[in-house]
């Protein structure tokens, strides 16, 4: 199975299945409600590896998810289209797109003895936009 999160802005960021190690999408409303709640929050959670440079090639994007999730909420960078696919035997089992996605936590954990880092991310959809998240999969690639 593949995880690939691709985010677009003023800088893009790509990770892929060396990086991602799981994603979680999740809708919720109100536990209390009675009827389909208006207010909506859309989630995707993802947690992953923070891979080290070698032989030359090119640091992974992790970086710029760090520098991201930093960005002050009153610039307009800090709202992003943010894709997550998952692959299974050459298809497309989900594809979640949020078009307005902006950082909720990032957090990075080091040890001493893993060899690298992990991550953990938790995006979000800008809520008077939920209606513009799309879910599609089920096809080839």
């Amino acid at each position: 199975m593949g995880l690939f999160l691709k985010i677009e802005g003023a800088e893009n960021i790509e990770l892929d299945d060396h990086n991602i190690i799981s994603c979680e999408f999740e809708t919720d409303t109100p536990d209390d409600s009675d009827a389909r709640s208006t207010d909506v929050v859309n989630t995707i959670k993802l947690r992953g590896r923070i891979l080290t440079a070698v032989d030359g090639e090119a640091a992974d994007d992790t970086i710029k998810i760090a520098k991201w999730s930093i960005v002050r909420a009153e610039l307009a960078d800090s709202y992003r289209k943010a894709t997550v696919e998952v692959h299974s035997a050459n298809q497309v089992v989900r594809k979640v797109h949020f078009p307005n996605a902006f950082v909720v936590d990032y957090t990075e954990r080091y040890g001493d003895t893993e060899g690298v880092g992990e991550f953990s991310l938790i995006i979000r959809q800008k809520k008077d936009k939920f209606e513009m998240t799309t879910i599609d999969g089920g096809y080839a690639f």
